[in-house]
Order: C-alpha cells, then structure tokens, then sequence
C-alpha cells in the first residue's frame, strides 16, 4: 500500500473514532457557572429544583451553581471581573449593575432577550437596568415593595376605617390613626400602646424610597450631571416622621434603633398598631414567627403626592467576559419562565417582575396579605439616584448618618436638609 494511501486510511479511521466518541456522548458538555444570591431556604430549594431540571433536560450545556452571599458579592464580583475569572451569570441588584456596566464589565442583554420576555416584564423594572443608549445589562426578575403591616384586633376595637387601593391613605391620615391608636391604658402617664413603629436603623432606602411619593428624589440631572436637592419634597416625608415621633409621640421612638425583623416581636404582642414602610419579606416573618391567634393585615402604600416609590429590581447578569454569553442567556430564559419566576419570588416573599406570572392565582390571594402587597408593584419606578456612580458613598458616609442623626432628635430636619446636600455636593465632584 502506497503512503499516500495510508495516510488516507489513518485519516478515515481517526474521523470515524472523534464520530464514534461524539455519538456515545463522550464529548465535553459546557458548562456555566451561575452564583445565586438566594438565602431563605425555601429560595434555595426553587433555585436547585430549576438548575436540576436544566441539567437534566440539557446535557450539552450543563449549569454548575455556586452559593453567594449578599455580604459579599460586590467584592467577589470585582475581583472577578478583574482577574478575569468570571461566572457566566451572577445574581445581584439593578443599583450596583449599573455601575458595573458603566466600569465596561457586563455584556449588553438586550440582543438576545425574546420579545415575549420583553414586554412581559413590567417597564418600570426594566428601567432600572437600562442605560440611556438602549443597552440592557440584567434581566429583572424579583422586586419588592414596602408595605404597611396593621393588627387587625387594634383597628377593629377602634373602630377604624380601613383604607382602600382607590382611597388610601395619605400620611396626614396615618399620622391622624396613629393619635387615635396611642393610648395609655392605666394612666400613669407612660404609653401602653403606640400607634406606629417605624423601623429606621438603616433609614435611607426606606426614606429614599418613600419620598418618590411626595416627588422629592434626592438626585436630579442638570445638563447631563447629578446634582443632590433636599429641598421641600424631600423634607416633608422626614417632618412628618419627626413629627409622629416627638411632637404627636404616637409613633415608638425606640424603633428609630430597630431594623426591620427587629420591630416585628412587640408588634405580635399589641404593642403598637402599625408599622409603615416595611418590606413586604416582613410577611413570612410574621408566618413564621408569630402566636397562632395573631390576626395582622396589609394595607396600600401610603400617599404623599402620589402613591410611587422606588424599585430596585433584582437581576441575573452576564459579565462580559463570560466565554458562553449565549449559553448563558438561554439558562436565563429557562430560569425566568413564567412559572419558574413565580416560584422564585414565592421563595422569597416578593414579587415576579413578569405580569403573566403575578397574575397568579398565588399573588392574588387575602392569605398572607398576597393580593393587597402585589398591588404595590403598579407604583414602584426607578429613582434618580439609581444611575449616580456617586450613590453609594453619599449614602455610607453622608447620607445614613445624618439621617440617624436626624431621627434621633440631634438635629433638625433643616440642618439635616443642608448637611446631605452640601456634603453629597463635595462628594459628587469627584465624580464628574
């Protein structure tokens, strides 16, 4: 046999082996690495189920999942990114993706999301990771809300008219029930029953988020730059907490030290009536948490101008150095079908970003206060500040602690007003 011939040979018989090899699935499936932020067990277990199911239905594209923590992500992130070591997808939050796509990190989404997912997700999530140019750099697909919490046993001895989604409340309302609530049973001069608690340890995005309602954002843009006004809009969200405190003292002045879980054990025991601004997550913690016999509800948002407020979806995202984008975006897809989204934020006691998916019979339910808090989302949009690199340190070092400051009776509402804008101005420069 010649050599050329041979050569032919070993050539067929070497084609027919990679053939053979590839048809008995010995062939290396990809895979991708997601990092999941999920931390309440019942979260973690939807997300195993889905990626399971992936697995199983994809052998070529296999999903490894990685455990996060919310503690530690940014800086696991960008040490990620800059190493570039990346997981092909990561869980996180719109406010800190945009500032990773403006540092040149993410891959823009928006060529490979379905039209079917792209008008199923509310518009106001998707805002929030969208930048001016069109580019979309996270798909949205949890959300949250802040709730009012009533007990049902308090209002109904007194007597009080609930509000409704078409008439509720408007803060000189709540401040009015709370006078009405605050009692001092045996009169001995110290109060028995508070009207309201409000939760404001980490006060900003509480704050920040509510004033939305009264069209105060903190932020505004002014010839393309951020500039920060605390001007009358914003002030009267924190006179009116201020006022509740320590001018009415319907509202418990111990709560301004109390996170938002921690508020919950005293409100179980008839303590104070309401608690306004909570994250509807506070739900579960009641079902979890409380006496058998403890009768609670949800009540609407309440209103300054409007009924709006913030929305800080969270995201799953694509580095850009990710070396199987589209593999990637098509786990994406499967992960936030209506029905897996649903289970998803169930999980987590907050809400889908899908409309299909929120119209569930799940969310619409009176149980757990389902259907009054999904509501909520119509009214949740995008805050100035969400697209300002220079956010997230006005809020640590100027914003979180004259507000604490401020809530503690230090200081007042004018001083408070100056401090954050004439300090987030400084701040601000070295930005632009």
């Amino acid at each position: 046999m010649s050599s050329r011939w041979s050569r032919r040979a070993g050539l067929l018989l070497a084609l027919v082996l990679v053939l053979g090899v590839a048809s008995l699935g010995y062939a290396e499936p990809v895979t991708i690495r997601f990092v999941s932020l999920a931390w309440q067990e019942q979260s973690v277990a939807a997300n195993l189920a889905i990626v399971e199911e992936w697995n199983r239905l994809n052998p070529d594209i296999q999903v490894e999942y990685v455990q996060g923590s919310w503690d530690s992500i940014h800086d696991y992130m960008v040490t990620s990114f800059e190493t570039k070591d990346v997981p092909d997808i990561f869980h996180y939050e719109a406010a800190q993706i945009i500032d990773f796509a403006r540092r040149g990190y993410l891959a823009d989404l928006a060529p490979y999301i379905p039209q079917e997912m792209k008008e199923d997700i509310f518009e106001g999530a998707w805002q929030s990771v969208t930048d001016d140019e069109g580019m979309i750099f996270g798909i949205p697909f949890l959300w949250e809300s802040l709730i009012v919490l009533y007990n049902k046993d308090i209002l109904e001895e007194a007597g009080i008219e609930l509000p409704t989604s078409e008439n509720p409340w408007t803060w000189d309302d709540l401040r009015r029930v709370a006078k009405e609530l605050t009692k001092d049973f045996d009169g001995d001069g110290q109060v028995d029953q508070w009207g309201a608690a409000i939760p404001l340890r980490a006060p900003v995005n509480r704050i920040m988020n509510l004033t939305l309602g009264y069209g105060g954002g903190y932020f505004k843009k002014v010839n393309g730059k951020h500039e920060i006004e605390v001007g009358e809009a914003e002030k009267a969200l924190l006179q009116v907490i201020m006022d509740m405190i320590y001018v009415d003292q319907t509202a418990y002045p111990g709560a301004v030290n109390l996170s938002g879980t921690a508020v919950l054990p005293a409100f179980y025991e008839g303590d104070y009536a309401l608690i306004p601004g909570i994250g509807v997550w506070a739900r579960q913690q009641i079902v979890e948490n409380a006496p058998a016999d403890f009768r609670w509800g949800v009540l609407p948002p309440i209103k300054g101008v409007t009924q709006h407020q913030g929305a800080n979806p969270q995201t799953l995202s694509i580095p850009k150095d990710s070396k199987h984008p589209e593999e990637a975006m098509e786990f994406i897809k499967f992960f936030l079908t209506k029905e897996n989204m649903a289970k998803l934020a169930l999980g987590d006691w907050m809400f889908p970003t899908r409309r299909s998916a929120l119209n569930m019979p799940e969310f619409q339910t009176e149980e757990a206060g389902w259907k009054v808090s999904s509501e909520t989302v119509q009214y949740l949009i995008m805050g100035p500040w969400q697209d300002s690199p220079a956010y997230a340190e006005w809020k640590d070092r100027v914003a979180t602690p004259v507000m604490q400051e401020l809530f503690n009776n230090q200081i007042t509402v004018e001083e408070a007003a100056r401090r954050m804008e004439e300090e987030g101005q400084r701040i601000l420069r070295r930005y632009q």
